[in-house]
This record gives structure tokens, C-alpha cells and sequence, in this order.
């Protein structure tokens, strides 16, 4: 294990029976407290998207938005938030996708992308990677292309990769953790 790897993993906290009875929820808001933690996990990700060529970052609601701003700022690239339906004003593009029990969707501003940009998607977890997936299809739509994923943390045990491959087409996913 990596410095900062013991570093992230040191400050994420297990939270037995959360949201539901069996479920063991990994709470970064201990790592977003620490200043050397939080820098720390900007620079790897910020790495990952500079080597990647991308051009612009994705961050997913909500977590997604507390990586991907700073992550954004520190590799000098452009932010664009990808948001629950209903969320962003004026003309979004949306992708619906499949739920354990149900769909959701998520919307993004399209006139933010281009043909010329190559998108890095920033979470702070992979876990079945419905999400991923369909905002892997949202910037393929809007247009531009899909540099990678990077995640803080993917839990392995939800089958998120194996569901996310053959949407990256290729394209990296990177996590920091792998639980």
C-alpha cells in the first residue's frame, strides 16, 4: 500500500447500518476535514486527468462536485456539473438509467461541451457504476469525448467495473481505492 493510499484510507470512516440495516457506508467526510488528505487527493486525481488529456471535468451529484471543482482548478481545466433531472436551468440534455428498484436521470448543460473536449468524470465512489455509465453516454451525446473515470474509491464487490467497460470504450477508470 501507497502513502497515499494509507493517507485516504485513514481518514475514511465505516458507518455500520447506513442508509439502510447491513449496509456499511464509507463516509469521506473525515478526509474533506483534513487539509493534507483533501490537497492530497486533488493532486492524484488532478494527475490522472492531466495525463489523460482531458480538457474539461465531470463531476456527478453531489460528491462528485466537492472532487471535481478543485480537481478542475488544480489541472486548469473547465468544471461541468452533471445533475439530478430538473436541477440545472435552461436547455440540458438527459440520460435516464436503470436502478436497483427504478430509473433515474441526470441532465447536463450540452452547450457545455464540445467536439473538441475530452471529458474526465470525477466520483468519489464507483459502486454498481449506473451513474458513470450513463453520464459516460451524456458527454457522448453532448458530443465531446470520454478521456477516463476517477474515483476516489470503487467498491469491487457491486461489480461497478465490470459494468462500466464497455461503456469507457476503452478509456481508463482509475481509483485511488479499491475496497
Amino acid at each position: 500500500m501507497t502513502g497515499i493510499e494509507e493517507l485516504l484510507l485513514s481518514r475514511i470512516r465505516d458507518v455500520p447500518d447506513y442508509p439502510e440495516p447491513g449496509v456499511m457506508f464509507k463516509d469521506i467526510t473525515p478526509l474533506l476535514a483534513d487539509p493534507a488528505a483533501f490537497t492530497a487527493l486533488t493532486d492524484a486525481l488532478a494527475e490522472i486527468s492531466v495525463r489523460s488529456g482531458a480538457t474539461k471535468i465531470v463531476g456527478l451529484e453531489a460528491r462528485g462536485f466537492i472532487l471535481g471543482a478543485p480537481v478542475a482548478v488544480r489541472a486548469g481545466l473547465g468544471f461541468i456539473p452533471v445533475r439530478k433531472a430538473g436541477k440545472l436551468p435552461g436547455a440540458t440534455l438527459g440520460q435516464t438509467y436503470d436502478l436497483e428498484y427504478g430509473t433515474a436521470e441526470i441532465e447536463v448543460h450540452a452547450e457545455d461541451l464540445s467536439a473538441d473536449d475530452r471529458v474526465m468524470v470525477v466520483d468519489d465512489v464507483l459502486a454498481t457504476g449506473g451513474t458513470a455509465e450513463a453520464s459516460l453516454q451524456l458527454i457522448r451525446r453532448a458530443g465531446a469525448r470520454v478521456a477516463g473515470v476517477a474515483v476516489l474509491m470503487e467498491l469491487g464487490f457491486l461489480g461497478g467495473r465490470a459494468r462500466l467497460e464497455p461503456a469507457l470504450d476503452g478509456a481508463p477508470l482509475e481509483a485511488l481505492l479499491k475496497v
